[in-house]
């Protein structure tokens, strides 16, 4: 048996907490948990429940 094949592999290190300024929400402009030099789309919390309820229930 292949010891590697049922190892464990290891978790990545968690990153430590962001220290503002914060990027904006894109729908509602409130402050996420994102920082302000993260790429991409950033939601907060809210909206990222909504968009993710709204993707799930689009069939």
């Amino acid at each position: 048996m292949d010891d590697a094949y049922c190892a464990t592999p290891e978790r990545p290190p968690v990153p430590g907490p962001v220290e503002g300024p914060f990027a904006e929400c894109v729908l509602c402009r409130e402050p996420t948990e994102y920082p302000e030099s993260a790429k991409g789309a950033t939601l907060c919390p809210v909206c990222a429940w909504q968009e993710a309820g709204r993707t799930a229930c689009s069939g």
